[in-house]
């Protein structure tokens, strides 16, 4: 069996062997290896195919024997394949997975000027890709360079953007490298993070109705094409879009909003039951942090205290991936839970009519107008919601209705 795997110095993050089980029968481990210890690595491992992440894909180019075009012309590798004669193939296949991003998400740079944020490894391979498809100009978006964060308005006639830097990947969840309203001519952000899976810049580009894509395919296109060098044959490029579709489905939390009593908690754990996912109650999490029950906390008049914590547990739960996340009926009313709850998750909102609404135990529902409150909140469920599912019948039913729109 072939002995292949990833290669990085902190790789507890990544989903290559999940997508690389899917492309071909053969090991595929994690090797986490610190940068002093690199050398004796390349030299002595006994591996048959690696990718390279961060910091190594300029470091491994010297321990190569021969190069791919592109490699070459890069200087960098994110995949090497020793040969039977013991000589190290570096290629660098980032290239092919940022173009199959672009085409995928009908990004095409073509004839347009683009900004690329960040100015490393990553950086080099997206600013060739993007002139050799055709980019008017691509101007290098830097630290400390000429053209950087703070003058980012002179390229205010950018019609691309390009963030690769790790700026709002995971654990650093609602970080942005820029604010999109400097540049008012976009036709389209290009993201290479791929944890989230909407990024805070992604989440502001859909706000603002500039067509966006995140790097989930360009992770998958990378992989297929270092597998079809590590076992030596072609690969059927259709793998792509159903790999990612699989991943997005096992990385996505199902997240359900909704009306005190609409039956977020009887649904999720339902849900659970029939999908094998863990069901995260943010209420139950929030009275565990309080040490009170909920109706206790609003008793002594502390709702504002109530939503801090409720948003301070969303913002923990939001970074997870593959959850049931059922929340408090009113996450809704503060703006700061919106991207916490869509950067992984796929929205629901339970509909349920007011005057089926239990009230009993529900501290804003005893004694208030169930109707008018529906009404006020309405807007927010809507806003908040990817999907609205009816749940005014068998639970089974709402069950089947949200597995249908999963698959």
């Amino acid at each position: 069996m072939l002995r292949c795997g990833l290669l990085g110095e902190r790789l507890n993050y990544s989903y290559s062997p999940a997508i690389h089980a899917l492309l071909g029968d053969y090991e595929y481990k994690l090797y986490e290896v610190p940068r002093d210890g690199l050398d004796a690595f390349l030299r002595e491992e006994p591996f048959d195919g690696l990718n390279v992440t961060i910091p190594y894909k300029k470091a491994a180019v010297p321990y190569c024997g021969e190069l791919s075009e592109t490699a070459r012309a890069l200087r960098s590798v994110n995949t090497l394949v020793r040969r039977r004669d013991g000589v190290i193939f570096g290629d660098n296949t980032d290239a092919f997975g940022f173009a199959t991003l672009l085409r995928g998400a009908a990004l095409d740079p073509a004839g347009k000027k683009a900004l690329v944020l960040g100015s490393g490894g990553a950086s080099v391979t997206v600013c060739h890709v993007l002139r050799a498809m055709g980019a008017r100009e691509v101007t290098v978006i830097s630290r400390t360079g000429e053209d950087n964060y703070e003058n980012l308005e002179k390229h205010a006639d950018a019609e691309l953007l390009v963030n690769a830097t790790p700026v709002g990947t995971y654990p650093g969840n609602g970080e942005a490298p820029a604010d999109l309203r400097r540049l008012p001519r976009l036709e389209g952000v290009a993201d290479l993070i791929y944890n989230p899976r909407r990024t805070a810049l992604l989440l502001q580009a859909e706000a603002l109705g500039i067509p966006c894509a995140g790097g989930l395919a360009m992770l998958v296109a990378q992989a297929l094409r270092s597998s079809e060098l590590f076992q030596g044959k072609t690969l059927d490029a259709g793998l792509i879009p159903v790999i990612e579709r699989k991943l997005e489905q096992s990385m996505r939390n199902i997240v359900l909003i909704g009306m005190p009593g609409s039956g977020k908690t009887t649904v999720g754990q339902a849900l659970a039951a029939a999908t094998g996912r863990t069901l995260a109650d943010a209420d139950a999490l929030v009275e565990k942090r309080t040490g009170k029950p909920i109706p206790a906390v609003f008793a002594e008049g502390r709702e504002a205290l109530f939503r801090r914590y409720e948003t301070e547990v969303l913002r923990e739960l939001g970074k997870e991936s593959g959850l049931i996340l059922s929340t408090g009926g009113g996450c809704v009313t503060r703006e700061e839970n919106y991207p916490l709850l869509r950067q992984n998750g796929t929205v629901f909102w339970l509909r349920r009519d007011p005057d089926r609404l239990p009230r009993e135990g529900r501290p804003l529902s005893e004694g208030a107008d169930l109707r008018a409150m529906y009404a006020a909140r309405e807007p927010l469920y809507r806003r908040f919601a990817d999907h609205v599912i009816d749940n005014n019948g068998p639970v089974e039913d709402t069950v089947a209705r949200i597995l249908e729109v999963l698959i």
